[in-house]
């Protein structure tokens, strides 16, 4: 989805409301420092009259040494704001992408990536996040030069008129620079996230790359981008000091005809000598492109970053309806699902009903959809056409409450969140009692593995050294606790030894009351327990019925390959 023009200058705006009182704040003392600074020229030039002409000057000494006494509170109060406006508006921008991306789902890492995702939330807000002070910071540096020219012309109009002559010019370079600064560094923040990406790729792929050796070549292929990175940063200083370089041509200029004008009026006693200094120094002020330059390229460098930050916000996030599902047994049915990944069409038409309280094992080759039909049938991801429903009520018009509490997971690699064992397995509960979670430890042979840990339940899962079935029963314990109505397990049982998945299994498929259960099966063993197993071919359904019935195709046996030979 591609942002619309004006999506990066949003961001920037809504960053400047979200600093509200601080960023105001800040504006005053930075208005204030202008202010100060724009007096003390005129006060300097008044004392050096007064001492010329040998008259009382004392009050105006003191005023000179109250201003830049002045000066130096508002730029150290100036420096602490804009460190607490820029960290409260980062923190505010990390929150917001943060939540944003949770909320979107997967969908948001299979286009961007997680390593990019991760450089644009703390690389990325960090620099979005300058913006409020850098904005304050360029409007006090644009007063400073208009003050300039304003008192210039309060002392003589021509020395305003001169200056005047040459503004043009310093205000084509600034625009020039500010478009070719934004340019350079929206590309050397694209370069830095297929860096991140390609790291966060590799760290996540650790044990494979060691195993093979090939550490070396994984780390160039990380660096790769390091030239493209480093032509970007140089075009980038090379954008500026080309803009310092036009810039220092052209102000000498114009403070040498402004100096030169303000001799020619002190000669013809239409200027004072310390009118002489005040102008010099007001020259100074107008003509102080140096300073814009560099609060227009942390600007440029804040909008590039919010216009990457927005490309993510773009990203539609699933919404929710209010409706609350009635009582019921957990009847999912799939209506006509088709869903898509990128440009192919994984699931086309499906038609699928499991009643309330049975269990529908999906079976079917690598590549099939399986997981992605679990991830539909909870509503982790919605179809491209046709929908979903649990109760008869279609899941896009359940109240987010309501699904998520009516629909529980347990996952391959289930990501184990928590500080401690119990917070991991009571993990999206409020305060569940001590005995749901040892109960559902226990249903899924957890317990006595986190009995063996130092501290129990309470032991940190940071430091609970586990394997692959370990980390698999955690997740199952989890998603036990959550209860619900409709259980789906997404190859949650791969990693489990024979005798541990048949006990699970046999408790989890005893007859009785409980929650419908969807279960993505590998192996025949747990598929022959499902009450029907739906097998996916070719996009759609090819045959539901039991593993029995399906068992006489030799088309469904080649399914679960060497294992249905044995």
């Amino acid at each position: 989805m591609t942002p619309p023009p004006d999506a990066p200058a949003r961001l920037p705006r809504a960053v400047l409301r979200h600093a509200g009182a601080r960023c105001a704040a800040l504006c005053a003392v930075s208005a204030a420092a202008t202010a100060a600074g724009l007096l003390l020229p005129a006060a300097l030039g008044r004392t050096l009259d007064l001492l010329l002409a040998h008259a009382p000057a004392a009050r105006w000494v003191a005023c000179c040494a109250g201003l830049v006494l002045l000066l130096a509170v508002l730029d150290g109060c100036a420096g602490v704001l804009t460190g607490t406006v820029d960290a409260r508006a980062t923190a505010w921008l990390r929150g917001r992408v943060t939540g944003h991306v949770l909320a979107v789902g997967p969908r948001a890492g299979a286009r961007f990536g997680a390593g990019d995702l991760v450089a644009r939330l703390v690389g990325g807000a960090a620099q979005a996040g300058t913006a409020p002070g850098a904005l304050a910071a360029l409007l006090a540096g644009l007063a400073g030069p208009v003050g300039g020219v304003l008192a210039l012309g309060l002392i003589d109009p021509w020395l305003a008129a001169v200056f005047l002559a040459g503004a043009p010019v310093l205000a084509l370079l600034l625009r020039a620079f500010a478009r070719d600064t934004s340019a350079c560094a929206a590309d050397y923040q694209r370069v830095q996230g297929r860096i991140a990406g390609a790291l966060a790729e590799a760290v996540g792929g650790s044990r494979t790359i060691r195993a093979a050796g090939v550490a070396d070549r994984e780390a160039a292929r990380i660096l790769a981008p390091l030239p493209e990175l480093s032509r970007a940063g140089h075009r980038m200083w090379r954008v500026q000091g080309r803009a310092a370089a036009q810039a220092v041509t052209v102000a000498p200029l114009l403070n040498l005809g402004v100096v030169a004008v303000a001799g020619l009026l002190l000669v013809r006693h239409r200027l004072t000598v310390g009118e002489v200094l005040a102008a010099s120094r007001y020259a100074v002020l107008a003509t102080g492109v140096g300073v814009l330059v560099g609060h227009l390229a942390a600007l440029s460098r804040a909008r590039a970053a919010s216009a990457r930050l927005t490309e993510v916000l773009s990203e539609p996030a699933p919404g929710f309806g209010t409706r609350q599902l009635p009582p019921g047994p957990g009847r999912l049915e799939l209506r006509g699902v088709t869903a898509r990944r990128g440009r192919r069409t994984v699931l086309d038409g499906v038609d699928l009903i499991v009643p309330g309280g049975t269990t529908l094992a999906v079976v079917g080759r690598s590549g099939t959809g399986k997981s992605l039909l679990a991830e539909l049938a909870g509503r982790l991801a919605d179809p491209d056409a046709g929908e979903v429903l649990l109760d008869g009520v279609p899941l896009r018009a359940v109240a987010h409450a309501d699904l998520r509490g009516a629909v529980s997971y347990a996952f391959e690699r289930p990501a184990l969140l928590g500080a401690t064992i119990e917070d991991t397995i009571a993990f999206g509960l409020t305060s569940p009692p001590p005995d749901r979670i040892r109960s559902a430890a226990t249903a899924a042979r957890a317990d006595a593995y986190v009995r063996r840990l130092p501290h129990g339940y309470a032991t940190l899962c940071s430091e609970a050294p586990r394997s692959g079935g370990e980390s698999q029963r955690l997740g199952l314990a989890r998603a036990f606790a959550h209860g619900g109505r409709l259980l789906i397990l997404d190859d949650a049982l791969s990693s489990l030894d024979t005798v541990t998945e048949h006990q699970i299994t046999e408790s989890l498929l005893a007859p009785g009351e409980g929650p419908t259960r969807l279960l993505i099966a590998h192996r025949t063993a747990t598929a022959a327990r499902a009450d029907t197993v739906a097998w996916l071919d070719g996009g759609g359904v090819r045959a539901v019925g039991t593993h029995a019935e399906l068992w006489r195709d030799a088309a469904y046996r080649a399914v679960f390959g060497e294992e249905a030979r044995g």
